[in-house]
């Protein structure tokens, strides 16, 4: 059942809007997913996947499953993250913040990694992208989600807002600010969000947001794009949040948006001062479309030719000789040689991101591609290399296939039967990469994460 003073409110602003709103209620929720163009073409995708899908308008590699009872988390194509499971309305943001392959990105609130993944995959994995999260165990599913799409440009960073500005003034080219907010978008889909609000939660979110956008409008450099978003209706938390931000920073304009289809314009009358540039933001709602509710708008910073960042990038920590056990790996394992920037954190070694900047004291969960960890006398390659590898990259290959038993065997973390005995070797289902295995005389040692091993019924 929905709050009372929210459903008060919510009459009160909408007028005659109202029924058809709460009617959509009713409504089963959507769902939702996004292909990873790193790793599939689209045409193969809608032959291949399983269940009956309709393109999402707003969003080039956006779908809905239009069965509802399909379970798209389990067919094993996700574990090798050809897509991500994600909710209509929340590929819009990403849309409109449209990075360049050669952009500095920054994802401030970035768990569970639905956006990060689609901008990185939007920047076609180069440049750079600076995925952060607050809280440390979404912090930690955000870098699995990075991971599992093969992401090779993404440092991911588990820190405030504000040690971020501190560290990145006038540094990044396009901001996304998906706020925390009170979640009344989410009201059709998690019931704990309708638990946890209140009038005072919504002006608490409010105050969060404008502290968040500060920080952020610090770290934009002058010319650069923020794309600010919600999953709530809350004029507080919307157009009244952008109101004070662009009266606060005189230099940030609002930029209009082509139109799209099923949402409508941002309320002028929901404003506090009826600041008419807000008429360029965009609303989602439930009755209009089917996703759930959303508020994004995009913002430009004023350029100027009298600004500079004062920001110190990574020289890379390794040389050449101290890769000697992981170039011995390489040489037996791959097809090519991998170039860039490398980077050793205790054992660990990394494929730094081009031109990543020095993170200093700040708290990195993942920075850039995690190759593997040097042991004693030998190389250990990672799930993370698996999963950005193609079959072009390896020199030995085993397929498993989506309508066979085998691979739910290898994602349990049993050993299999190859008949070969060539090394390391790189899993593939029906194309995608899922893992790494060691053969030895006809046995494939698994290799699989036990983190991640899953035992289906």
């Amino acid at each position: 059942m929905l709050p009372t003073e929210f459903v008060d409110k919510m009459t009160r602003l909408l007028n005659e809007d109202a029924h058809p709103f709460f009617e959509s209620y009713q409504e089963p929720k959507s769902i939702g997913l996004r292909l990873n163009p790193l790793k599939v073409e689209k045409s193969w995708f809608e032959d291949y996947f399983p269940y009956p899908l309709a393109a999402i308008p707003h969003c080039s590699n956006g779908y809905r499953i239009e069965q509802s009872d399909a379970e798209p988390g389990k067919y094993p194509l996700h574990f090798t993250g050809a897509y991500y499971i994600q909710e209509p309305s929340a590929m819009l943001p990403a849309e409109l913040l449209n990075p360049n392959k050669g952009n500095r990105v920054l994802d401030l609130c970035a768990a569970p990694g639905g956006k990060s993944t689609q901008l990185a995959s939007m920047m076609e994995n180069e440049g750079l992208l600076i995925s952060n999260e607050i809280h440390p165990k979404r912090a930690k599913a955000l870098a699995e989600n990075i991971e599992r799409f093969g992401l090779r440009n993404t440092v991911v960073t588990n820190e405030t807002p504000e040690r971020l500005a501190n560290s990145f003034e006038h540094f990044f080219d396009k901001i996304l600010v998906d706020a925390p907010c009170s979640g009344e978008g989410m009201f059709r889909k998690d019931e704990e969000a309708i638990r946890f609000w209140s009038e005072d939660h919504v002006i608490q979110c409010s105050i969060t947001q404008k502290s968040i956008l500060s920080h952020a409008y610090q770290m934009l450099r002058p010319g650069g794009e923020l794309v600010y978003s919600t999953c709530t209706f809350s004029p507080e938390e919307n157009e009244q949040v952008i109101e004070w931000f662009i009266n606060e920073y005189t230099d940030m304009s609002i930029v209009d948006v082509h139109p799209i289809r099923g949402t409508s314009k941002g309320r002028v009358d929901w404003t506090q001062h009826l600041t008419t540039a807000l008429e360029k933001s965009v609303r989602l709602w439930p009755h209009l479309m089917r996703g759930e509710g959303h508020f994004v708008v995009k913002l430009k910073k004023e350029d100027r030719t009298d600004w500079s960042s004062n920001v110190k990038f990574e020289r890379g920590n390794v040389k050449e000789k101290d890769l000697k056990d992981y170039r011995t790996f390489e040489q037996k394992t791959l097809t090519r040689k991998l170039e860039g920037m490398f980077y050793l954190h205790k054992d660990h070694l990394f494929l730094l991101p081009d031109h990543c900047p020095s993170f200093d004291s700040l708290k990195v969960i993942r920075k850039g591609l995690h190759l593997g960890q040097f042991k004693k006398n030998r190389f250990e390659p990672s799930h993370h290399l698996a999963l950005y590898l193609s079959k072009e990259d390896v020199q030995s290959s085993y397929t498993m296939r989506a309508t066979e038993n085998e691979w739910k065997k290898y994602m349990r973390g049993e050993t299999l039967s190859s008949g070969e005995d060539r090394g390391w070797t790189l899993l593939f289902i029906d194309g995608l990469s899922i893992g790494w295995g060691k053969e030895s005389k006809g046995t494939m040692k698994n290799f699989y994460p036990k983190g991640l091993r899953i035992h289906f019924k």
